[in-house]
């Protein structure tokens, strides 16, 4: 059975590739705003679910791999920024605060129409951060289609205290430690001999 990543994330093919399962990418069009009222755990499992989905016709007898992150800060969920005023904001308003971070995950059989799935949350605690130290930091890396308005796996980590979740993967966007597991339960153990 063939693999499909539905993502455009340069970040999510990396964590795939470190499986070392062959495997293919397709960008699903999805719209990824809320429900009214949706809970951010809520909204990243149904956008995972909605992206596995939006792919399934055009890729029969295929294992595809939906995945969706969500920050949450005080119950509110912040999206991607679109803009440095934005990622600003984000980043002032997380200085000093707990974020957490939903990554909600499908594998969807399109052979059989099952779906698995599960939700992950990493949780990141801000340092508290200067204007100055947020304005070095949106200049030295390109935000503006993050969640959170940071990246982790980048110069992001100098502005945490701690963190705290199953999977670091998760922060990134594609938590490995559940894919795998729901790669076992559709009968592709990425352990087994070839």
């Amino acid at each position: 059975m063939k693999l499909l990543l539905a993502s455009s994330s340069p970040w999510r093919r990396t964590l795939l590739q470190r499986l070392g399962l062959p495997f293919e990418c397709a960008s699903p069009e999805v719209d990824e705003s809320p429900m009214p009222g949706e809970a951010p755990a809520k909204t990243a499992l149904r956008l995972a679910r909605c992206k596995a989905q939006a792919l399934a016709a055009a890729h029969p007898d295929t294992l595809v791999i939906g995945s969706d992150q969500v920050c949450e800060l005080n119950g509110q969920a912040l999206g991607k920024p679109g803009s440095l005023q934005k990622a600003r904001e984000q980043l002032l308003a997380c200085s000093g605060q707990t974020a957490l971070f939903h990554t909600g995950l499908c594998l969807f059989n399109t052979g059989d129409g099952r779906m698995l799935e599960s939700l992950d949350c990493y949780e990141v605690g801000f340092r508290q951060l200067t204007e100055t130290e947020i304005d070095v930091y949106l200049a030295r890396e390109d935000v503006l289609g993050c969640a959170g308005s940071f990246r982790a796996e980048g110069l992001g980590i100098a502005l945490f205290e701690r963190m705290a979740g199953e999977d670091f993967n998760s922060l990134v966007g594609l938590p490995l430690i559940s894919l795998c597991r729901l790669l076992r339960q559709a009968g592709l153990n990425p352990l087994r001999a070839s």
